[in-house]
């Protein structure tokens, strides 16, 4: 059955196309914070940038731990006899 891998493989690629590369990831950034009314160049607009750097690497570090303590996943993949 060519379906399943071809689903597989379209799934891969979807999710290929949803990481943030560093560039983007504090171009994202910079706009939130002069959205919070920052200005580029000055202490508050680096400490936001900081601050929004460390809140996604705990968000990133509690997701691990949470997965970590879920333990080992087991997928079973059954074949249709279709």
């Amino acid at each position: 059955m060519m379906f399943k891998p071809v689903l597989a493989g379209l799934t891969l690629l979807a999710l290929a196309g949803c990481t943030t590369t560093a560039a983007e990831r504090r171009a994202i950034d910079a706009q939130a914070c002069t959205g919070y009314g920052f200005q580029q160049g000055t202490d508050a607009f680096a400490n936001c940038l900081l601050t929004l750097d460390v809140e996604r690497q705990t968000a990133q570090r509690e997701r691990m731990a949470a997965l970590r303590d879920r333990g080992p996943q087991v997928i079973v993949v059954r074949e249709d006899d279709d």
